[in-house]
């Protein structure tokens, strides 16, 4: 005879000492899930806070819902795999690292040995031509790495030469909103210049490699590198900043357009508010 998915934490004749809907608060995002389904791996961070065994009241947000203080966006990735003991992650993921942090925390050790990074003792057809081979245990294994690490140096240097030629072509848009003033007299407030965010479309890798550390990508995280996406913006908020970073990386500007709107006009002085987008279009060959 089968059992109940929460036979595991309520005896026979007892109800179970969580409702069957669970809601969680994790860093801020809000999940809604199974009791069952937080349960299905014994041992787990999530097992043990939802047994009986645990004695200690758990933590809730205003909301009442039960809260844990990690990463809400990567969150997504443990409760599917709690769903199914599988792993489906996006294309070109770039936070695996990141989540395997997260499958430690919450006590999921078959998860990490999926998110574990396999290292075979010889370079595959497909690795890259610069890849040394692994080290060998020996007194001079420092040496050993001091030569490895002067090796990835130099296939660095030798695939992302100085020349143009590695860099590859392609356009990026930055646009941004403002504000201005026009009096009676046509003069402009100088406040159209007070930028609230710098947007930035194009394709990922470009986008990436341009701006670095300074894009911010908290609206898009898992876009892969070699899609298109209209929803980072930049961390800073002068133009000439990224115009700077722009040509730095090969980029010059090839058009550029701004409109207007007027907004709503002063009833005493007859000044109108007008808000306006402006974008421009960057290119590289």
């Amino acid at each position: 005879m089968a059992l109940p998915d929460n036979a595991s934490c309520t005896l026979p004749g007892e109800e179970p000492p969580f409702p069957e809907i669970i809601e969680l608060n994790v860093g801020g995002q809000v999940y809604i899930t199974r009791y069952a389904t937080v349960t299905s791996v014994p041992d787990s961070l999530l097992w043990e806070m939802f047994s009986r065994k645990n004695i200690k009241p758990l933590a809730r947000d205003t909301k009442g819902r039960f809260f844990v203080d990690r990463d809400g966006f990567l969150f997504r990735y443990i409760l599917d795999y709690m769903r199914d003991q599988q792993l489906v992650l996006p294309d070109h993921f770039p936070e695996r690292s990141r989540l395997q942090r997260e499958a430690e925390y919450f006590n999921l050790p078959e998860l990490v040995k999926l998110l574990t990074p396999k290292i075979s003792k010889q370079n595959s057809i497909g690795d890259d031509a610069c890849q040394s081979d692994p080290e060998e245990s020996s007194p001079n294994a420092d040496t050993a790495r001091n030569i490895a690490s002067l090796g990835a140096i130099a296939c660095a240097s030798i695939t992302q030469g100085p020349g143009s030629e590695s860099r590859r072509a392609g356009f990026i848009t930055i646009g941004y909103r403002g504000s201005y003033t026009l009096g009676r007299d046509s003069q402009t407030d100088a406040k159209f210049r007070r930028v609230a965010r710098i947007m930035v479309c194009g394709k990922t890798s470009l986008a990436k490699e341009v701006f670095g550390d300074t894009l911010n990508e908290s609206r898009d995280p898992d876009r892969p590198p070699e899609r298109y996406t209209s929803r980072y913006y930049l961390k800073f908020t002068f133009l000439e900043q990224a115009f700077d970073k722009l040509a730095d990386s090969g980029f010059h500007m090839v058009a550029c357009n701004s409109t207007g709107t007027c907004a709503f006009a002063h009833d005493q002085t007859d000044d109108k508010i007008w808000t306006s987008y402006t974008e421009y279009v960057f290119y590289r060959e």
